[in-house]
This record gives structure tokens, sequence and C-alpha cells, in this order.
């Protein structure tokens, strides 16, 4: 059975950049955006887009 071309490994250049970030990136952007202080919940965070 053939692979889904999704599935297969190419070139370094021709990986997908992720839309979606998990917890701690977000705090991460949220940190550096100044929009998160030590002490605030991780729960409910804000929507936040990946850093070019």
């Amino acid at each position: 059975m053939s692979q889904h071309p999704s599935f297969k490994a190419g070139g370094g250049s021709t990986k997908k950049k992720r839309n979606v970030l998990k917890r701690f990136e977000r705090v991460a952007v949220l940190k550096k955006r100044s929009q998160w202080s030590d002490g605030d919940r991780v729960i409910g965070l804000k929507k936040t887009r990946p850093d070019d």
C-alpha cells in the first residue's frame, strides 16, 4: 500500500509551518509581547498566532 504524500519525508525546506501552538509556546509568545505576567492562569489563554 502506498503512503499519502503528506507523510513522505521530504527535504528540510518543504516542512509545513504549524498554525497551532502548544500551551507553553503560547505562553512564551504572550511573555514576549508583554501580555503575560507570572501567576496568570494557563487555562483560557488568548488566541495567538505564531511569530514569523
